[in-house]
């Protein structure tokens, strides 16, 4: 097996950990009775642990181990996390398990990052499609809940979520061993304890301080998404239960196509125009869902403007901050602008969207999902707005296709 193979298959089992509960979390809480601000709190479990990853795995797990070592320990600690968030039915040890699991499972997102481009000769070229293999994986983990879920499964059944997550995290924990050694960067040591306080003197840049905004607001919208998606489908569209999973996954799907077009976009187009479209994509989404939740085909074709808000959002940020910053910062505003997308932006989705779910309910106690949708959409159009009126890069779009 080629090393881009295995490193393919790395980043599959990777995103399947994820993938594997992501989508009925918040569903399956509320099967266990948990109020929502004992929702909020366990979500904002991924924010604290994406706080403590950028210190943990960047100053001191870089620097002390070998990164595949750290990937086999990390996912073995991870899998007995999830086994324990499948059998707590009460909220205190259900918490402390999930807790547990973000603390050892976040910093391996970064860290599978780093084998990656150390182990490919050519990281510029070969990592786009070696990271594909997350977007495989997270599509593929979906499947077995079509056979293992009911159409209208309770709490008993959805636990499995935890269980194929528990599994597959198993399965990375052993195959980390295999992977190309990855030395400690004992050099690490020297590297720059400014760059930090560097990156975030950026935001005093106006283009920045208005990009770092509308990430955020993007990135709650993103997060408030996985948040609400589930039941909606369940609950008002009628989808069944064991259905939701392979329905939300098919934005995955068109992600990938869409990375393959998003070069030539961004040259033809623009960063500008390019992140516009983006965010259009969550408003048009989400007004979809306020307005037409009765129609089940055109519910789930929209699903397929997952690939248009990240990819034509999310993934040009990250290639708008390597191709604009400073060199020397330009690792530090990465993971910057990463904290915001998977730490603060979760945390703020995982408060907000339980507590205006509890709060816009009918008077049989249904949730009005077109007032909810109502907000995430009016969120979109405010950034889209940011973004056209205030969002001056230095630079119209990168010079070539293969300049990303």
């Amino acid at each position: 097996m080629t090393v881009q193979a295995r490193l393919f298959l790395m980043m599959v089992l990777q995103l399947a950990v994820w993938g594997a509960w992501a989508p009925k979390l918040f569903p399956y809480m509320g099967m266990l009775g948990f109020a929502p601000w004992q929702q909020s709190l366990v979500g904002s479990s991924w924010g604290v642990a994406a706080l403590a990853g950028i210190f943990f795995s960047n100053q001191f797990a870089d620097r002390n181990f070998a990164a595949e070592r750290f990937m086999a320990v990390s996912h073995l600690l991870g899998g007995a996390a999830l086994v324990g968030c499948a059998f707590a039915t009460t909220f205190w040890p259900f918490f402390a398990c999930y807790l547990a699991f973000s603390l050892v499972y976040v910093p391996t997102l970064s860290v599978s990052n780093s084998i990656a481009f150390a182990s490919l000769a050519n990281p510029a070229r070969d990592f786009g499609a070696v990271r594909m293999g997350g977007t495989v994986g997270w599509m593929l983990v979906s499947w077995p809940f079509v056979f293992l879920l009911g159409a209208h499964a309770e709490a008993a059944q959805v636990r499995l979520i935890f269980i194929v997550a528990a599994a597959v995290s198993f399965a990375l924990a052993a195959y980390s061993l295999t992977l190309p050694h990855t030395p400690p960067k004992r050099d690490a040591a020297g590297a720059d304890p400014l760059a930090w306080r560097e990156a975030t003197k950026l935001l005093a840049v106006p283009f920045v301080a208005v990009l770092f905004l509308v990430t955020f607001i993007d990135s709650v919208i993103h997060n408030g998404y996985f948040v609400m998606a589930d039941a909606f489908l369940t609950d008002r569209v009628g989808i069944a239960g064991n259905l939701s999973m392979v329905v939300l996954s098919l934005g995955q799907l068109a992600e990938i196509g869409t990375m393959f077009v998003l070069g030539p976009v961004l040259v033809r187009l623009g960063w500008k125009a390019t992140m516009i479209i983006g965010v259009l994509g969550h408003a048009a989404r989400f007004a979809v869902f306020a307005f037409f939740a009765d129609s089940v085909p055109t519910i789930v074709a929209v699903q397929l403007l997952h690939g248009v808000c990240y990819a034509f959002f999310f993934a040009t940020v990250y290639i708008f901050v390597d191709d604009a910053f400073p060199k020397d910062v330009r690792s530090s505003a990465q993971g910057l602008f990463n904290f915001l997308i998977l730490g603060v932006g979760n945390v703020v989705a995982s408060f907000l969207f339980p507590s205006l779910m509890g709060r816009f309910r009918d008077a049989g106690g249904a949730v009005d999902y077109q007032t909810l949708f109502l907000v995430p959409t009016g969120m979109a159009l405010a950034a889209v707005l940011l973004l056209a009126l205030f969002f001056r890069p230095p630079t119209r779009a990168p010079d070539t296709v293969a300049a990303l």
